[in-house]
């Protein structure tokens, strides 16, 4: 199936086909956020793009926070751009759930990341999820927030807006995204 564009529910056997599979980077010089998952669902990977599982409350957050002025569809991924916004991941690879993850692939992420941020140069990283930023960039007790800038760019953790992150609801997202809107603004 390779990396094609779905545009329809997949099926089992392609959700399942599409493990280890990537999503292409959405992403363009001096962006204003740089929206960085920790690595795609098999979902995603099975219809081509970010933040694609039902349950994702990726889209619903941002839009809720302010981000955008209309609620986006993972399928409209792409126009984040013209918000001044893209979308990256820690890991490329999917998996059916984060956990699933080498600490080792996380740290391998992070300098994978870091180039990133040095050819595109966001203002602001935001990086989704907590404990993958705590692994990937050894910084054990690091709290959802900003955090120390890298080559210039502000690093803001959010909480993974994955429906397995029962410890945020959409109000929690939407309040700590809405705290990145006013700080970059």
């Amino acid at each position: 199936m390779g990396n094609q564009i779905v545009r329809r529910k997949p099926t089992p056997e392609e959700i399942i086909a599409a493990t280890g599979k990537t999503v292409p980077d959405i992403i363009a010089p001096n962006l204003r956020v740089l929206f960085c998952g920790i690595n795609p669902s098999v979902y995603s990977a099975a219809v081509g793009h970010h933040f694609a599982r039902p349950g994702n409350r990726f889209w619903r957050s941002l839009h809720a926070a302010g981000f955008t002025d209309r609620l986006l569809s993972p399928f409209e991924d792409r126009d984040l751009l013209q918000f001044g916004y893209g979308l990256t991941n820690i890991v490329d690879r999917a998996t059916a759930r984060a956990d699933q993850l080498a600490p080792e692939e996380l740290i391998q992420g992070q300098q994978q990341l870091i180039a990133k941020v040095q050819q595109y140069q966001p203002q602001c990283l935001a990086i989704l999820g907590i404990s993958a930023y705590r692994t990937a960039f050894h910084f054990p007790k690091a709290a959802i927030g900003r955090q120390n800038d890298l080559h210039g760019a502000i690093v803001w953790v959010l909480p993974n807006p994955s429906g397995l992150n029962a410890h945020y609801q959409l109000a929690d997202l939407q309040r700590v995204y809405r705290e990145l809107l006013i700080a970059i603004h």
